[in-house]
């Protein structure tokens, strides 16, 4: 989330007449992110979050929106995208396509526990059964086909050892892709970037925290579940100093998800090769976010050495685990 393209209140206000919502109460920018235009809009009739987006067309668009007007409506807590009076959810501002959703309630916890591991994992569990029925499709953007892709503009920015992780860590992961045992895992709608700041709790004295909802669907695609659940480990469940796992923390979110969905036998022994293809994937976009980044009000790319660390962690512990 960032601002690169303003919005005015005169904008803001035509959308909620479209809308319906009301007079205007407030627009804000918001830092954080480094995909699209996002902007808090306070109205009459509550309180939402409004998206331009500055990568994705309207043709991908409606697979994410409807995705996410598919879960509210099963009880999963995601925002839900506003319609106008013929009942579309995809809208248009300042020549951009844009889209209006519910502000959640709660805070992101960026510093969790155990806990909070449990109940993400529990819900990305539901979230992966709501979707099973969901008749769009659209394969994740940001998987192994776009690694391919991308890691050969990075690479001139790279040292000669990164470029050989790098390098090596790709071949690797096309290795996987071909096997029988990836064949045969689990498939739906994913999220794809269930981080901490992509999550919303609420905190109680004296209670455990209630997660109220995940938001930011707009890397979602059909892909593995198990990618999204090792992407969810790589950022809830280790130190983030080091990039190393936590291992009480890793078991709470397993333990949790499992009671929700068993896992397969599959995604069991895929599980170190899927935690590895989750470090890559965001090493690869934040190199290249941070060696070709665009132009935006608001923009902090992301340290790419991060999840270098996380995928030298992996892939060290992890080494054998696929042959």
């Amino acid at each position: 989330m960032a601002v690169f393209t303003e919005v005015t209140e005169h904008d803001a206000q035509a959308l909620l007449n479209t809308l319906g919502l009301g007079a205007l109460r407030g627009l804000r920018g918001i830092q954080g992110g480094i995909e699209n235009t996002n902007y808090f809009v306070d109205s009459e009739r509550g309180q939402h979050v409004l998206t331009l987006f500055e990568r994705l067309s309207f043709a991908q668009l409606p697979f994410y929106l409807h995705l996410m007007q598919h879960l509210a409506r099963r009880g999963i807590p995601v925002p839900d995208p506003a319609a106008d009076a013929e009942g579309s959810i995809l809208h248009r501002v300042n020549g951009k396509p844009a889209a209006l959703v519910n502000r959640l309630r709660g805070a992101s916890e960026l510093s969790p526990g155990p806990a909070h591991c449990a109940a993400v994992g529990a819900m990305l569990a539901r979230m992966h059964l709501a979707g099973r029925d969901y008749e769009r499709h659209q394969p994740n953007l940001r998987g192994l086909p776009w690694w391919n892709e991308t890691a050969p503009v990075v690479m001139p920015h790279l040292e000669p050892e990164q470029a050989a992780l790098l390098q090596s860590e790709l071949a690797y992961q096309n290795h996987v892709a071909a096997s029988a045992a990836y064949a045969a895992l689990p498939r739906g709608p994913v999220h794809a970037d269930l981080f901490r700041d992509n999550v919303m709790f609420e905190q109680l004295p004296g209670q455990a925290p209630v997660l109220t909802g995940f938001f930011d669907f707009y890397f979602a695609g059909v892909d593995t579940w198990l990618f999204d659940i090792a992407v969810c480990l790589n950022d809830w469940c280790i130190h983030l100093a080091d990039g190393q796992a936590d291992g009480e923390r890793h078991a709470a979110f397993l333990d949790a998800y499992g009671a929700e969905r068993a896992l397969t036998g599959a995604e069991r022994e895929l599980l170190p090769a899927m935690l590895r293809a989750g470090a890559l994937r965001f090493w690869i976009s934040r190199l290249w976010d941070f060696h070709l980044p665009r132009e935006a009000a608001l923009l902090t790319p992301h340290d790419p050495g991060h999840f270098e660390r996380v995928l030298r962690a992996r892939a060290t512990r992890f080494a054998p685990a696929f042959a």
